[in-house]
């Protein structure tokens, strides 16, 4: 399973970033091939954070713009929504110490146990994922 990072979804819809064209292609490739996609609740939600946030450089969108673009993913047959399980706190607990994660980095050590509990492989452009024993991620920008 591929666990895609908000910041290839951000990258991918912000025409201005540096990063756009790579993360459109890649984007694109991923959603119309065979292999699961994992989104993240914790990345839908950023991506709509940030690309409705009009205080922010680059491109920006309304609410109903981004709301049409996370529905455009979600009718895609390969992507499932990725929720916390049964064993979410352990891994997560695990990733906080380990990773020796606080404040922002909760945030993604979030995202590195939900990876870890689905047993999928990271997609991001962040190398502080590098932090998190045992999670499996790759950037494919790189």
């Amino acid at each position: 399973m591929i666990v895609v990072d908000a910041n290839l979804l951000i990258y991918s819809y912000d025409v201005r970033s540096a990063d756009h064209k790579k993360s459109v292609a890649w984007l694109e490739d991923v959603l119309s091939g065979d292999e699961t996609v994992g989104l993240p609740w914790q990345s839908v939600t950023a991506f709509l954070r940030v690309v409705t946030n009009r205080r922010l450089p680059g491109v920006r969108a309304t609410v109903e713009q981004a709301l049409l673009a996370v529905e455009e993913w979600l009718r895609e047959p390969n992507v499932q929504m990725l929720s916390s399980g049964d064993q979410h706190w352990s891994v997560l607990r695990r990733m906080i110490v380990d990773g020796q994660a606080s404040g922002p980095l909760v945030s993604d050590a979030e995202i590195a146990a939900l990876t870890v509990e689905y047993g999928g492989v990271l997609h991001t452009a962040d190398r502080d994922f590098a932090r998190f024993p045992g999670l499996r991620w790759v950037n494919p920008l790189a």
